[in-house]
């Protein structure tokens, strides 16, 4: 049990860590679902790309020996699949989110029948600044432990939501996502915008997936996402569709998710199990608060209408 104010600093400080640790690959998911649905296109084939990801960015991370060429592979299977999302939604009468459940399945199966060779081997890490080495505190130095990647997402966030604003490109995907005739009117090729949203989406749900083999937790193994796809869907309409909202939420996803490991290190082991669903607990909840018209004020009107 907690008995003193120093373990209470522990868990705060292990918790604060964990959330940049464990929220980093909610962060690029997110932000690729973001940028997909703002395109008038639902992706739930992220989770797919999110494993296949971690397994290609192991893979050549360990052939090659460069952590950040295993980053970029795993972007590319990212962009191969959301190409393959994009040209099938294109054909008539085929259902986007059924398209992603199936693309889901494959890629969550294409990636451990590929991926079994490289359940041994050892692939080198993402590099990460030691902002904490000032500090005798192990707790403290541990979670002041920086991913380059996290870097990488914090910057890219703000970039996206000014994207969005303020440039002609971003304009086009906004206007793709809440009218296809008002985007045809203007001489925007709907099917074009949207694939390469959904491309440069799995792009970075792709690199979410490298994050998780080649740092935190590290290593490939079947069971390394946890499901992490599919709840980045919840987290983007908890942030209404704002990137910098998705950092904030992703935040929270990855304190909820290191709460039970941080008990556990102060000697909290009752409700092990339960801490550790608080992020599905909190996938559920958003879900049914997803369901108000105030959270859904911010969805593109593409995807409103349906």
């Amino acid at each position: 049990m907690i008995d003193d104010g120093s373990q209470w600093l522990t868990v705060l400080i292990a918790v604060l860590g964990g959330s940049i640790r464990v929220g980093t690959p909610f962060l690029f998911v997110s932000l690729g679902e973001c940028l997909t649905e703002k395109s008038g296109r639902i992706n739930l084939g992220l989770e797919g790309n999110l494993i296949m990801g971690a397994m290609a960015g192991y893979g050549v991370a360990w052939i090659s020996g460069s952590s950040w060429l295993g980053v970029l592979a795993a972007g590319a299977t990212g962009v191969v699949l959301g190409f393959i999302h994009a040209l099938l939604c294109q054909q008539p009468r085929v259902n986007d989110i059924a398209v992603g459940i199936a693309l889901m399945i494959f890629g969550t199966g294409l990636a451990f029948f590929l991926g079994k060779p490289l359940i041994q081997p050892t692939a080198p890490h993402l590099p990460a600044l030691s902002l904490g080495a000032w500090s005798d505190n192990p707790a403290l130095r541990a979670a002041l432990e920086i991913n380059a990647l996290f870097i990488v997402g914090v910057i890219l966030a703000p970039v996206m939501a000014w994207f969005f604003r303020s440039t002609r490109w971003g304009l086009a995907i906004r206007t793709v996502g809440e009218s296809d005739d008002a985007a045809r009117a203007m001489g925007l090729d709907v099917n074009g915008v949207r694939m390469l949203a959904t491309m440069a989406g799995g792009f970075l749900a792709g690199v979410g997936g490298a994050f998780l083999s080649l740092y935190y937790p590290g290593g490939w193994s079947e069971g390394l996402s946890s499901g992490q796809g599919l709840m980045a869907v919840a987290l983007v309409i908890f942030a209404r569709w704002d990137p910098v909202r998705c950092l904030y939420a992703s935040l929270l996803f990855g304190g909820a998710g290191a709460l039970g490991p941080s008990l556990q290190s102060v000697g909290v082991t009752w409700g092990y199990y339960l801490f550790n669903a608080a992020p599905y607990v909190l996938t559920l909840v958003l879900m049914i608060a997803a369901s108000s018209t105030r959270v859904r004020s911010g969805m593109p009107g593409s995807l409103a209408a349906r």
